[in-house]
């Protein structure tokens, strides 16, 4: 987690000596806050060029798609992401209302609904409830020990996703 981590170790591993890491970033609430947005950004790119090469109207690969883009990509940089994300403070409940990714959702299930192959009385609640699941289910994975098996994690929650927005 965050609490062990200093802004030198933070700043090696980023090609970063740290005295240039002090200079730029004061804290290292101020640097672990720019590797978050890079964090999202870059997780968000990945997930955007998937999706850019499923055909434009074919709203079941989309979902695919980005379900595996999205659970290779925590699984890829799980250890990146506990130290930026996890921590001992108070859960932010804004995230849930600023997540580009949820917002990724929120588009792909309206894209589905307006081309009359999914239902969602609400499509924000159900990006969130899918995002939320995804990311749980990853962590799941993690906790356990086990080796991810991909593949079927991933069938798992396109299964339940695809069967919610019938």
């Amino acid at each position: 987690g965050v609490e062990r981590v200093r802004l030198a170790d933070i700043a090696a591993p980023a090609g970063l000596p740290p005295r240039a890491a002090r200079a730029h970033y004061a804290t290292r609430e101020r640097l672990l806050q720019a590797l978050q947005d890079r964090f999202v950004s870059d997780y968000c790119a990945h997930l955007d060029a998937a999706m850019a090469r499923c055909p434009p109207g074919d709203w079941s690969a989309r979902l695919r798609t980005f379900v595996r883009t999205g659970v290779d990509g925590y699984l890829d940089h799980v250890a990146l992401h506990d130290v930026v994300f996890h921590d001992q403070r108070s859960h932010d409940r804004q995230a849930w209302q600023d997540n580009p990714v949820i917002e990724r959702l929120v588009e792909l299930l309206e894209g589905g609904i307006a081309a009359r192959v999914w239902v969602a009385p609400d499509p924000r609640l159900t990006a969130v409830i899918f995002f939320t699941a995804m990311h749980s289910a990853v962590d799941r994975v993690i906790a356990s020990g086990e080796p991810a098996d991909r593949q079927r994690l991933s069938q798992t929650l396109i299964g339940y996703f695809g069967r919610s927005v019938q």
